[in-house]
């Protein structure tokens, strides 16, 4: 990752994009940009159908709206004023939370920084694990205690959100209520591993040069997403059949919804069926959009392979079980061929 002394500056104050951010046509028009009559479904996952219509969703998507989704909108609102108000500190006073070696948990760029020549348009500040110790440190102008209660409310709804999502899914697939119950990640939820991001996106002199969040597809089992109202940004791939080409489809706030990702976890999971969405987030001249992402994944220890119900009979599973630290760990040096890393080439051959 660049050095935190020497690539940040005051996004919010500054008047051109300066070369350290400044994008190359290539990673911005690799793909067209879909007319808006697209977008990912709106699911009410309340519905009785709402397993088979969230299948659906995760093998075309990737990724759906979830509406009902029980998340009381004021613990919403007071998570994005939390935000607001940390990203609206000082640089330096930031720069006090900076993550450190070894460590999650902090202020800093994106982790997908140092896949890339140039820094994003963007800061986060990740939570992994308990919120005090770091936020502590962001006194005395924010009120530390108020933030970590509100983050903590905010991840005790998330994890039983994520719990009735991955339920649904695992339904989707062909597997019964029993069988649901012993899949590995749901078995073990009382010690899932959850992780916050908090993002910024301040308005950007020149948005047509610059890139809020890199195209990368999200680790865990999924993602569930928060975004403020009044500012677009986020965008998924969706890949095109046949003689069709790729677009990216915009996905903007919607009232009283969320928006869930399918992560490479949940993919192994699936055998493949699930895609794991590629997404990216674009900065506006005039408008600071702000993002609040809910990672769920499985215990430290628990390797996560394909469902047996859901692997084809005489082609075997597509990839190696894996935990959750050491595929990140396979991530850290190959990017977008970590999955690739985990494939069994043997096809139709009995895996240990």
């Amino acid at each position: 990752m660049p050095s935190l002394s020497n690539q940040h500056f005051d996004l919010y104050s500054a008047i051109h994009v300066p070369e350290t951010h400044s994008w190359p046509p290539i990673h911005l028009h690799d793909h067209p940009i879909a007319d808006s009559s697209s977008s990912i479904p709106v699911i009410d996952i309340s519905d009785p159908d709402a397993a088979s219509m969230i299948g659906a969703a995760c093998r075309s998507w990737g990724a759906f709206y979830a509406t009902s989704h029980g998340v009381p909108p004021d613990l919403l609102n007071l998570v994005e004023s939390h935000a607001r108000s940390l990203f609206s500190l000082p640089l330096h006073r930031k720069l006090l939370t900076a993550r450190r070696d070894g460590s999650l948990s902090g202020y800093g760029h994106p982790p997908l920084s140092s896949f890339f020549p140039k820094l994003m348009w963007s800061e986060g500040f990740t939570l992994a694990g308990e919120p005090l110790g770091v936020a502590s440190q962001l006194g005395p102008i924010i009120d530390s205690s108020s933030f970590c209660e509100v983050m903590k409310a905010y991840r005790k709804e998330m994890k039983k959100l994520a719990a009735r999502l991955m339920r649904l899914m695992l339904l989707s697939l062909g597997l019964h209520e029993d069988e649901v119950a012993q899949v590995g990640p749901l078995k073990e939820l009382s010690d899932a591993a959850e992780v916050i991001q908090l993002n910024s996106y301040p308005a950007c002199p020149e948005p047509e040069r610059a890139i809020g969040m890199a195209a990368h597809t999200d680790s865990a089992l999924l993602t569930v997403l928060h975004q403020s109202d009044g500012a677009c940004g986020l965008q998924v791939l969706r890949c095109g059949s046949g003689s069709e080409s790729a677009q990216w489809v915009e996905v903007p706030h919607r009232p009283e919804t969320l928006v869930v990702n399918v992560g490479d976890l949940f993919h192994i999971l699936s055998n493949g069926r699930f895609k794991n969405v590629r997404h990216r987030a674009l900065v506006s001249k005039a408008n600071h959009r702000i993002s609040a992402a809910y990672f769920m994944g499985p215990p430290g220890d628990l390797k996560v392979g394909s469902v047996e119900k859901v692997v084809d009979l005489g082609v075997g599973p597509i990839y190696r079980p894996v935990t959750w630290p050491e595929y990140l760990g396979i991530r850290t040096r190959l990017f977008d061929k970590a999955l690739e890393s985990l494939k069994f080439h043997e096809v139709g051959l009995e895996k240990d």
